[in-house]
């Protein structure tokens, strides 16, 4: 009866790294939340198509592949970022841009991961707590 109710407790459980603007998969609106969140992972004009708020799984594969993009891009930018503006801007600055990468990978990286698992639970895939 409490399974009717409130429906599978495994289907409540979320791994670590999910995000937490998501509710757990299963719960009420939950694709409502994933979509919300998953827009705010890709640039604006994502927006502007309602097959992408029709089908999440579509947004989430593309917001997969946008963050990943982002995550190469930041590397790329972080190696040659001390030799592409040392001739253009005061040491600390190039420092301070260096830091903001430093920051932004692994943000980057938690983000890329968070999608991943939002797109496998829209995809049907149901988590388990292991103890």
């Amino acid at each position: 009866m409490i399974e009717l109710l409130f429906g599978s407790l495994d289907r409540m459980y979320v791994p670590p790294g999910w995000p937490p603007e998501v509710s757990p998969p299963g719960s009420p609106d939950w694709e409502r939340s994933a979509t919300a969140w998953l827009l705010d992972a890709v640039p604006p004009d994502y927006r502007a198509y309602e097959v992408l708020r029709r089908h999440p799984v579509a947004l989430a594969r593309m917001a997969g592949r946008h963050v990943r993009a982002a995550i190469e891009a930041a590397r790329e930018g972080y190696r040659g970022a001390a030799v592409d503006l040392k001739d253009h801007l005061p040491p600390h600055a190039v420092e301070a841009v260096l830091e903001v990468y430093r920051r932004e990978g692994p943000r980057l990286v938690r983000l890329a991961g968070a999608v991943d698992l939002v797109e496998r639970a829209l995809r049907g895939e149901h988590f388990v707590e292991r103890f």
